[in-house]
Order: C-alpha cells, then structure tokens, then sequence
C-alpha cells in the first residue's frame, strides 16, 4: 500500500470514529455553539475628538521637539524616537475614538506638523552629467562587439556542426 493510500486511510477511520463518537449521544449543539453570532457593530468615528486628540499628540511632539536643536531638525538620527511616539500616539488616540487610522484627518494634522518642523529640510538636486566622450565610446562599443562576436561564434559553429557531433 502506498502512501497516498495509506493517509485516506486513516482519514476515512479517523471520519468514522469521530462520527460514532457524534451517535453515542453527544450531539453537535452540546460540543459547539451553532447559534449565529451577530456582527460587532462598529461605532461611527468620533471626528471633533479625533481633532482634539491630535492637537494632544502634536503638543506632545512640539515639547519633545523643543528639546533638540532646530539645526537637527533635519536629521532623522536625532529625532526618531520623539517621531516614532508621535505616530504611535495618533494611531492609539485613533483607535480610542473608533476611528481608522491612518485617515485623512489624522493625515492632514501630520502633514502640517511636518510643514512646521521639516519645511526647511530640502534634498540639494544632483546634477547628472553624461561621461566624457571617451567613457561613453566604450561603454556602446563594448556590447556592440560582444553581440558580433556572439552572432559569428554561432555561425561558424553551426558550419562547423559535422565536425564537432
């Protein structure tokens, strides 16, 4: 007997035992609970809460904040912690007044608390420029000559088939 054949085997005695064990007068409805449940109601976000609840955790940001000097502000090295109990704060004040998160209330309080803090912290643009001439010469000839010499490889050894079979 093979394995295949040996595992529905022990299912269909497994199936058997727990059905006469079912028949001996333990009934579904005395092992499990069968009675629809309702869904949880979800309670309407509290918005005018939810507001109040982010000017805490914005007030809370701004005096940890004025703990670290501005020219830091920049530096994410240097204000992580303070950021990360900041999110933490809006996201369980959130959840206290049954509200999702992140939403777009909570989005736009977060958006002007980094318009106040990091407005200022701006990415210098790089410049690309292209290589020189010589660089740029190399880097096109290079596949260029190794898909030649690829293509002749393959011709010739395809001529060349008798011999090497």
């Amino acid at each position: 007997m093979d394995t295949n054949e040996f595992a529905v085997l022990k299912l269909f005695v497994v199936g058997v035992l727990v059905n006469a064990w079912m028949m001996r007068g333990l009934s579904a409805t005395d092992s499990f609970n069968v009675e629809p449940t309702s869904p949880r109601l979800r309670k309407l976000c509290n918005e005018s809460r939810l507001e109040w609840e982010m000017e805490v955790c914005g007030e809370d940001f701004k005096r940890d904040m004025a703990h670290i000097d501005p020219q830091h502000w920049c530096n994410l090295t240097h204000f992580i912690s303070e950021y990360h109990l900041f999110t933490l704060c809006t996201e369980t004040k959130s959840h206290i007044v049954d509200c999702y998160w992140p939403n777009p209330l909570v989005e736009s309080y977060i958006i002007r608390i980094h318009k106040h803090f990091f407005s200022n912290c701006t990415i210098e643009q790089v410049v690309w420029v292209d290589p020189p001439d010589d660089t740029l010469t190399i880097l096109i000839l290079i596949p260029v000559f190794l898909t030649l010499a690829m293509i002749a490889l393959v011709v010739w050894c395809s001529k060349r088939s008798d011999i090497l079979a």
